[in-house]
């Protein structure tokens, strides 16, 4: 069974756009480039349900373009060179094995989680910022996908408290206890002048299921450890347009 694509999903819900939308975007970006290409609903479905592991070359280009990330990033392996095609049209037929999970380097769960955690979540984490002695709060709107025991999260663009500053999350559920990965970009225009920081982020989810506290860690400017808390405290369980919408904006501070 091929393990879905989260990581592409959560790109793609965080962009508001629905699978017809994400096809539209890539192929107008494949003109733009330069390289053609014949995206349709049916090559999103296929790529977000897991049975295509790498995108054919131009497929990627445009879908790095589209999304600003690389397609590593989204979930993929890195796409294959393929000789015979120069890119224009074509089609994407490298199927993922079975049981190989998209970037993850996790085998797939033999069960799935009792809760679902997918929807949208207030993101909060404070910092200290040795450069001005003083403690900040980051906040982010993230959209939440779950497959399996896999949780993948991005922030709705402009839901962040600091604008520019986007957040992805990569978690593990392991019953009441996740545990994962995070990583944000900040502003080209703000303190921290467009630096990316990433670390470790480990969570506990209260019973009620809407509420996850824990701690995070990572590395400061001068390769320091720095750690401190972090919740996601739940919002809404649809991910329509129209609650999207709705999300996309910087929360309360």
């Amino acid at each position: 069974m091929a393990i879905p694509n989260s990581a592409l999903q959560a790109a793609r819900l965080s962009l508001q756009m629905s699978q017809d939308d994400l096809a539209r975007a890539i192929r107008a970006a494949g003109e733009r480039i330069g390289r053609p290409n014949s995206a349709n609903k049916r090559l999103i479905q296929r790529w977000e349900a897991g049975t295509i592991a790498s995108p054919h070359p131009a497929y990627a280009r445009a879908l790095e373009e589209v999304t600003g990330l690389p397609v590593a990033a989204l979930g993929f392996t890195v796409p294959q060179a393929r000789v015979a095609n120069d890119g224009h049209g074509g089609h994407d037929v490298t199927d993922s094995p079975t049981g190989t999970p998209h970037g993850s380097g996790t085998p797939a769960p033999r069960t799935a989680p009792a809760t679902n955690y997918a929807g949208i979540w207030l993101s909060r984490y404070e910092y200290y910022s040795s450069g001005r002695e003083q403690t900040f709060t980051g906040a982010h709107f993230v959209v939440l996908v779950q497959h399996g025991n896999r949780l993948t999260g991005r922030s709705l663009p402009n839901a962040s408290l600091n604008p520019g500053s986007p957040l992805t999350l990569d978690i593990s559920v392991d019953g009441s206890v996740l545990t994962g990965t995070w990583t944000e970009q900040t502003a080209l225009d703000g303190y921290y002048r467009g630096a990316r920081y990433h670390g470790a982020v480990q969570l506990l989810v209260e019973p009620t299921g809407r509420r996850m506290a824990g701690k995070w860690v990572g590395f400061g400017k001068e390769l320091d450890i720095n750690s401190g808390p972090w919740e996601l405290v739940f919002q809404d369980a649809s991910t329509s347009k129209a609650t999207l919408d709705s999300y996309n904006r910087p929360p309360e501070a």
